[in-house]
């Protein structure tokens, strides 16, 4: 479901506003910004659209408030959703419920991972390889928050890498939960015994080995706490 333009937050004031959103949706449905993605910055989206940075701020603001959009400090502003799913999730997100978030993940990570592995294109595994490479530096870099960004952008690398467009978009509902889960599993520190080496997935992907690609996903997400849940 995606968001109708009369379904977001605006200012009584916006009608200008109003046609902003809609042009910025009609950019994220079309693919142009897809999930997980950028989107240009505030003072390029000022001079691509021909409105004031004002009216931009406020139509970025009302579809992050729709949980389309995401802020995330000193990086940008990110595609999260399509849908109005992703404030759904994260509104029932408690930790009594990491179970079945667990459980949700392992669903959308193995299916993932096997798709990644027959379709992947030589621009999909450039981007897992940028992504576990920023990953193995977050680890050691030795900040929680840092870590816990790059391993879920490894993770969305490789929904991405099986094309399916659908899986993208209800995966990155999710993100939230995904992160919550990395989070809490990491505690307030990185500790050696926590690490779980993400390449034998990357390059199961990269051979083309569907099968061998599922069960490294799925290993990720055993245990009672799901594993180091990242």
């Amino acid at each position: 479901m995606t968001p109708a333009v009369d379904s977001v937050a605006v200012p009584p004031r916006g009608h200008r506003v109003r046609q902003t959103i809609e042009q910025l949706r009609e950019r994220i449905l079309g693919g142009e910004w897809p999930v997980g993605g950028r989107i240009p910055t505030e003072p390029q989206l000022v001079a691509e659209l021909g409105v004031g940075r004002n009216t931009v701020r406020e139509a970025v603001r009302a579809l992050v408030h729709a949980g389309v959009l995401a802020c995330r400090q000193g990086s940008g502003t990110y595609v999260v959703s399509t849908d109005e799913l992703a404030p759904v999730v994260a509104r029932r997100l408690t930790d009594d419920r990491m179970t079945e978030v667990i459980e949700v993940r392992r669903a959308f990570e193995v299916e993932a991972a096997r798709l990644a592995a027959l379709r992947r294109t030589p621009e999909d595994l450039a981007a897992l390889d940028g992504a576990l490479a920023a990953r193995e530096a977050a680890w050691r870099g030795g900040r929680v928050d840092e870590f816990v960004e790059a391993d879920a952008a490894l993770h969305t690398a490789v929904v991405a890498a099986a094309h399916n467009a659908m899986l993208a978009e209800l995966y990155a509902s999710v993100g939230a939960a995904l992160r919550s889960t990395v989070a809490q599993a990491m505690g307030e520190a990185l500790t050696p015994e926590r690490y779980v080496d993400h390449g034998r997935l990357v390059e199961a992907i990269r051979a083309g080995h569907p099968q061998r690609a599922a069960i490294e996903a799925g290993a990720f997400l055993e245990g009672p706490a799901g594993g180091s849940g990242c």
